[in-house]
C-alpha cells in the first residue's frame, strides 16, 4: 500500500453524499450535484436533505443513516451550528472521507478553533479524513468529480491534462485552474485544503505524487504547519521523478501575518520553507504566470542534466536579452564550435553564429537555412536545450516552409527539450505543441522555464546525501550556559575553539594570558550576558599583564552598571586568532521543521547583506560544504584578490558537527550562535571564537 493510499476515497471516490444538498444548481449545496451530473459522474451520487425527496432529478435522503450503501466520500454544505451532528453521524456510518465547504471555524477565533478540533477528534476516531473545513473542496475533470462550489465552471471546462494543483487557498486555488483553461494547459485535478484541520497541503502533494495521471505537481501555499507530511511528500515527488512548481507567499512580515490569519495555520520562517524547498529540488515560483509556464514546460518530461541552451534566433535583440536572462539564471550558453562558426558565415557571411546563433532575416528568403542553422546548432554545439526564437515570423506566409524545416531537426535529433518563442493565434500554438515543441511568447519566461527543467534534472540526479556526523544524545543544562561552558558542550562534538580559561580571579587571568601568549581577548563571562559586544564586554588586542588586570576590573565595572542582576563567573580570556576569514554558523530551531542551520560571513555581511544558507539538521560534511560555496561572499573564503583560500575543509566539519549536535540536543534547544568563527587559511583548521547557546525551559513545553 503507497503512503498516502488513505487519501484515495476522499480524492478519487466511486460514490459521493451531499449533505445540504439544494436543488438550486447555483448554490454552494447544490453545485457540486450540477457540475458532477453535467460531466457524467460515472458513480453514485446521494443528496441527503430532510426537508426534500427529490433533489435536481435525483432521489434525496433524509439522513446520513438513510443511504442505502456507504458513500466513500461526503460533501458536507450544512451550517456551522449543524457540521458537529453531520460529522458524528458520517463517521457512525463509517464514510472515509469528508469534504467541508462549511466555514466558521479556526480561521474565525478561539471558539472555532475549539469546534473544529472537535470535529476532527469525531473524524479521527473513526479512521475518516477531514478536507477543510472552510475548503472550496477538490475536483478531477478525469473522473468528473466536482467536490466543489467554484463559479469558475461557469466559464468554461477543465482542459484535460497532467498537471495536479495542491492549494492552500480555494479562491486562488481556481484562479490558478483558470488561468491554465485559459492558456490551455491541461490542469484538470485541483485540491484545496482550507483550514487544514486534518489533511494538509503535503499530503495532498504526496497522493498527486503517487498518482498515475499526474506528471507535474503545482502548489500555492501560504504557510506550512506540519513538516513530516510536507518532507514525505517532497521526498515521493523527487523518488517518482516528479517536478514540483511551488509558489509559497508570505515572504514579508504584512504577507507572514496575512497568511496566518486567512488560513489558521502557522507561516513559519519563509527562508526556512525556501531551504527546504531547496533541499528536495522544489522549484519556487515568483508569480502564477512563472508557475504555469515552469509546470506546462515540465509535461514534456524532459530534464536535461547538465543543462546547456543554444538559441536559434532571427533577431539580435532578443538574442541579447535571451543571454541576459540566461546569465542572470547561471544557464550555460557555451559559444559555437569556430569551425561550425566558419561554417556557417560561408552561407550567410552577416550572420551571428557564436550563440546565440543569429540566422537573420534572410531566412525568409531561403528557408532551407532553418534547418541548416538549427542543425547545427544542434549536432555541433551539442546543446541540451534549445530555444527558437521567430517571433512574428510565425504568422508570415512562409511559416509553414520553416515550421517543416524546424520539424525536420526535432524529429531528426530527439532526447532534447525544445521550445519556441513565437506570437500565433491559439490554434497555430496548439499544433505547434501537437508537433513538440513548448511555446512561450516571451523570451524571457522561455529561458526561465528552460532552466528550471535543467534544475529539476539535477535534483533528479543528485546522489544521497553524505552522512552526517554521529554525536551522542545529550542533556542540556538547566538554563542558558555560559561561554565557557557552551563551547565545553560544543568541543564534545568536535567543535572547536580558540585556546581559552575562564577565570574568576585577576590573577588567574593573568596566568592564562601568559600561558597563551600576547595579545589575547578578554570577554565577561555571565549565562545571563548574551551578546556582550553591546555592553562593551568584549576587549581586543590585550598586549601585556597591565592590561589583562585593568582590562579584568573593567569588564566587571561595566557587567555590574549595564546588567546589576546578571550572574558574573568572572572573565574568560582566550588566544587572539589573526589571519582568519569571520563567519556565522548557528542553529534556529524553526517551530515546523526543527532545528535548521545557518552559515554565512561574518561582520556586515551577515548583519547588512544578509547572505546566509539555511538546511534542514542534521547533514554531512559535503553538503555543508556544498553551502558554504553557494553563498555570493564565497570567494572571500576561496582566495577571491590575492587572498590566502581559507580552511574551508575544516570549515564544513565545524558546520557539519554542529547540525548533528543540534539534533543531539533535542527539543530543548532554541537556537546557537557562533559568532565569530575564524575559518583560518587552508590546513590551519577553523575555531569558533565566540558561542551562545540558548535553552527552554525543562518538563513539557
Amino acid at each position: 500500500m503507497s503512503q498516502f493510499a488513505g487519501l484515495t476515497p476522499l480524492l478519487a471516490p466511486r460514490s459521493i453524499a451531499v449533505l445540504g444538498a439544494s436543488s438550486d444548481p447555483t448554490r454552494i449545496g447544490g453545485r457540486p450535484i450540477a457540475y458532477m451530473r453535467a460531466q457524467g459522474f460515472a458513480g453514485a451520487l446521494y443528496p441527503v436533505n430532510p426537508n426534500r425527496s427529490e433533489i435536481q432529478g435525483l432521489k434525496a435522503y433524509a439522513s446520513v443513516a438513510d443511504l442505502p450503501e456507504t458513500p466513500d466520500v461526503a460533501i458536507v454544505a450544512v451550517p456551522a451550528e449543524l457540521a458537529a451532528q453531520a460529522i458524528g453521524d458520517l463517521a457512525a456510518r463509517g464514510v472515509k472521507g469528508v469534504v467541508m465547504f462549511t466555514a466558521g471555524f479556526a480561521e474565525m477565533d478561539d471558539a472555532g478553533a475549539e469546534a473544529q478540533a472537535g470535529m476532527v477528534a469525531t473524524a479521527r476516531a473513526a479512521g475518516m479524513r477531514l478536507l477543510g473545513p472552510n475548503c472550496l473542496g477538490v475536483f478531477d475533470a478525469r473522473r468528473s468529480y466536482y467536490a466543489t462550489f467554484s463559479s469558475s465552471f461557469d466559464s468554461g471546462w477543465p482542459v484535460l491534462g497532467r498537471i495536479g494543483i495542491a492549494s492552500q487557498s480555494g479562491a486562488y486555488g481556481t484562479h490558478l485552474y483558470t488561468l491554465a483553461r485559459n492558456r490551455g494547459i491541461g490542469a484538470s485535478l485541483c485540491i484545496m485544503t482550507g483550514n487544514e484541520s486534518d489533511v494538509t497541503v503535503g499530503e495532498c502533494i504526496g497522493w498527486l505524487a503517487e498518482n498515475p495521471d499526474v506528471d507535474v505537481i503545482a502548489v500555492y501555499a501560504e504557510g506550512i504547519r506540519e513538516a513530516p507530511g510536507l518532507i514525505a511528500a517532497f521526498e515521493a515527488a523527487r523518488a517518482a521523478k516528479k517536478p514540483i512548481v511551488m509558489q509559497k507567499v508570505g515572504r514579508s512580515e504584512l504577507g507572514g501575518k496575512a497568511a496566518k490569519s486567512h488560513t489558521a495555520s502557522i507561516a513559519g520562517d519563509d527562508a526556512v520553507t525556501e531551504a527546504v524547498m531547496a533541499e528536495f529540488g522544489v522549484y519556487r515560483a515568483r508569480n502564477s504566470e512563472e508557475m504555469l509556464d515552469i509546470a506546462h514546460t515540465a509535461t514534456r518530461k524532459i530534464y536535461p542534466v547538465p543543462n546547456s541552451l543554444g538559441v536559434i534566433t532571427v533577431s539580435g535583440g532578443a538574442g541579447v536579452l535571451i543571454s541576459d536572462v540566461a546569465e542572470s539564471l547561471g544557464l550555460a550558453m557555451p559559444e559555437m564550435p569556430l569551425e561550425a562558426q566558419q561554417k556557417l558565415r560561408t552561407l550567410v557571411p552577416f550572420c551571428a553564429p557564436r550563440n546565440p546563433v543569429d540566422a537573420t532575416a534572410q531566412v525568409s528568403n531561403d528557408v532551407t537555412l532553418v534547418k541548416t542553422f538549427t542543425e547545427s546548432m544542434v549536432r555541433d554545439g551539442g546543446y541540451a536545450s534549445v530555444l527558437g526564437f521567430f517571433s512574428m515570423t510565425a504568422s508570415s506566409r512562409r511559416w509553414p516552409e520553416i515550421r517543416q524545416q524546424l520539424n525536420a531537426v526535432r524529429t531528426e535529433n530527439p532526447g532534447r527539450l525544445y521550445a519556441l518563442s513565437v506570437i500565433v493565434p491559439p490554434e497555430g500554438r496548439d499544433a505547434l505543441e501537437a508537433d513538440g515543441w513548448v511555446v512561450h511568447e516571451d523570451p524571457t519566461r522561455a529561458v526561465i522555464a528552460i532552466d528550471a527543467m535543467g534544475r529539476y534534472g539535477a535534483a533528479f540526479a543528485g546522489q544521497a546525501p553524505d552522512p552526517a556526523p554521529v554525536v551522542a544524545p545529550m542533556t542540556l543544562p538547566a538554563s542558558n550556559p555560559s561561554e565557557a561552558e557552551a563551547k565545553r558542550l560544543l568541543a564534545v562534538a568536535g567543535i572547536a575553539s580558540a585556546p581559552e580559561a575562564a577565570c574568576a580571579t585577576v590573577d588567574r587571568a593573568v596566568a592564562a594570558a601568559q600561558q597563551f601568549g600576547f595579545p589575547v581577548v578578554m570577554k565577561i563571562l555571565s549565562p545571563d550576558i548574551l551578546h556582550k559586544s553591546e555592553i562593551g564586554g568584549v576587549l581586543l588586542d590585550i598586549a601585556d599583564t597591565a592590561a589583562v588586570r585593568s582590562g579584568f576590573a573593567l569588564l566587571l565595572e561595566r557587567a555590574r552598571v549595564a546588567a546589576p542582576s546578571a550572574r558574573v563567573e568572572g572573565v574568560l580570556v582566550a588566544k587572539q586568532l589573526k589571519g582568519g576569514v569571520e563567519c556565522i554558523l548557528g542553529i534556529h530551531r524553526d517551530p515546523v521543521f526543527g532545528p535548521m542551520a545557518m552559515f554565512g560571513l561574518g561582520g556586515v555581511f551577515v548583519e547588512v547583506l544578509k547572505d546566509v544558507v539555511f538546511r534542514r539538521c542534521p547533514f554531512g560534511p559535503e553538503t555543508a560544504e556544498a553551502m558554504i560555496r553557494s553563498i555570493k561572499g564565497a570567494p572571500l573564503l576561496l582566495g577571491a584578490r590575492g587572498r590566502k583560500t581559507a580552511d574551508v575543509t575544516a570549515l564544513a566539519a565545524m558546520l557539519s558537527r554542529l547540525s548533528a549536535f543540534a539534533v543531539a540536543a533535542g527539543d530543548r534547544l532554541l537556537s546557537i550562535d557562533l559568532n565569530p568563527v575564524l575559518a583560518m587559511p587552508d590546513g590551519e583548521g577553523a575555531f569558533a571564537v565566540d558561542a551562545v547557546i540558548e535553552v527552554g525551559p525543562t518538563g513539557p513545553s
